[in-house]
C-alpha cells in the first residue's frame, strides 16, 4: 500500500504539473490527503451573471499550472490535497432547477406574486427542496471527511454552497467565527423566495448558535435591511465597509493594523468564507455579481495571514463565485492553494 510518506518522497513539486484529474495535479488520494476539497457546481439562485457553476472545473483545470513554493508554508503541499470528482448529479440537478428558478425570477420582475400563481409557487417549492438536497450532500461529504480528522475546503458555485459544511463544523465546534470576504453582506432572508439563495448564506449561517461572530470585510453593495440586521445583532455581525477601510488607509492607518483589529474580534476557531467578488473585479471579471472597488489579492492574503499569526486556527474555508474562464480559474486556484497552506499552518502549538 502506498503511504503518504511514499507519495511525498516520490513527487517533485518543481516538475511540470501533472494532468491527473486531481487539484494541482497532486498525486494524493482521499486516504492520503489531509485536506479534502469539494467542488460544488451550483448556481440555481443566481440573480445576475451566470457561469459560476463552472467555477470548480475552471479552478481544477488551471491548478496544475501553479508553482508550489509558498512563502508562508513552503512545504504546504505535503499536507496532501485531494479534490473529489465533481458530482455529475449536482451538475444535472443544477441545470434543471436553474431553469425553474429563472422562470420564478422573471415572474417576480414582471410583478407576479408567486403565492398567487400555482405553477410558480410549485416551482419555488421544488427549487427550495433541491437546494436543501444539495446542502445535505455537502453536509454528508464534509461530515465524512471531518470524522476522519481531515480538513475540508468547498469550492463553488454560487455562495449558497457552503451551508452544509458550516453545519458539519457545527457538530465539531461549540463555537467558531466566520471571516467573510465579500462585496455583499449576504444577509437577505429567502432572497427572491429562495430559502438557500447565494444572497442569504450569511443569514442562514447566523441561524447556527455555534457561529458566535461574523466579520464581513470588503462590503460595498449592501441593502438597508442587511445593515439593520447587523446593527441589531449586538456585535455578533460586524460590517467592515470597503469605503471605510480605504478612508482609514488614506488617513495613514496601515492595512496590517486594520487587519489585526478585524482579526482581534474573532474567536479562537475561524472559518474563512471567500467570495471572489470581494476582490477588485480585474481579478475576477466573470464572477456573478462584480462590484467596483474591493481588495487586492495580497490584501486579502494579509488579512487571512493575520488569523494564523494571531494564534487562531482556520478550521475550514470556502471559495465561491469564481467565473468560468481560464483567468478566473487561475486566480481561484491560487486563492485555494494559499488558504490550504494557511489552514495547515494555523492552530499549531
Amino acid at each position: 500500500m502506498v503511504t503518504k510518506l511514499d507519495i511525498i518522497a516520490s513527487f517533485d513539486p518543481s516538475e511540470v504539473g501533472l494532468e491527473n484529474g486531481n487539484l494541482f495535479g497532486f498525486p494524493f488520494t482521499y486516504e492520503t490527503a489531509d485536506i479534502i476539497v469539494l467542488g460544488v457546481p451550483w448556481e440555481v439562485s443566481v440573480s445576475y451573471g451566470a457561469g459560476t457553476a463552472q467555477g470548480p472545473q475552471a479552478i481544477l483545470e488551471a491548478s496544475p499550472q501553479l508553482d508550489f513554493y509558498d512563502l508562508d508554508n513552503p512545504t504546504g503541499w505535503q499536507q496532501g490535497i485531494f479534490m473529489l470528482p465533481i458530482a455529475s448529479e449536482l451538475i444535472s440537478q443544477n441545470a434543471a432547477l436553474r431553469a425553474k428558478a429563472a422562470q420564478i425570477i422573471a415572474g417576480q420582475e414582471q410583478g407576479v406574486q408567486i403565492a398567487a400563481d400555482d405553477a410558480l409557487a410549485s416551482a419555488l417549492a421544488e427549487v427550495n427542496r433541491g437546494c436543501d438536497r444539495m446542502n445535505q450532500w455537502v453536509f454528508q461529504q464534509s461530515q465524512q471527511a471531518l470524522r476522519q480528522q481531515k480538513k475540508v475546503a468547498v469550492i463553488g458555485g454560487d455562495h449558497s454552497v457552503p451551508l452544509g459544511y458550516l453545519q458539519a463544523l457545527g457538530e465539531q465546534y461549540a463555537e467558531f467565527g466566520v471571516l467573510h470576504i465579500d462585496a455583499h453582506a449576504d444577509l437577505r432572508r429567502a432572497y427572491e423566495g429562495f430559502e438557500f439563495s447565494h444572497a442569504s448564506i450569511m443569514y442562514n449561517a447566523l441561524q447556527m448558535p455555534q457561529i458566535v461572530k461574523l466579520a464581513q470585510v470588503g462590503l460595498r453593495d449592501v441593502s438597508p435591511a442587511e445593515v439593520q440586521l447587523a446593527e441589531a445583532s449586538d456585535g455578533r455581525a460586524v460590517m467592515h465597509f470597503d469605503a471605510v477601510l480605504k478612508q482609514q488607509r488614506y488617513g495613514g492607518t496601515p492595512w496590517l493594523t486594520l487587519c489585526q483589529k478585524i482579526v482581534a474580534d474573532l474567536p479562537q476557531q475561524v472559518y474563512i468564507s471567500f467570495d471572489v467578488d470581494g476582490l477588485d473585479p480585474k481579478l475576477c471579471p466573470r464572477t456573478g455579481t462584480p462590484v467596483p472597488g474591493g481588495l487586492e489579492i495580497e490584501e486579502a492574503y494579509c488579512l487571512c495571514r493575520e488569523v494564523v499569526r494571531s494564534g487562531r486556527e482556520i478550521v475550514g474555508f470556502d471559495l465561491c463565485e469564481v467565473g468560468p474562464d481560464s483567468w478566473d480559474g487561475n486566480v481561484g486556484a491560487r486563492i485555494v492553494y494559499k488558504l490550504c497552506n494557511l489552514m495547515g499552518l494555523s492552530g499549531r502549538a
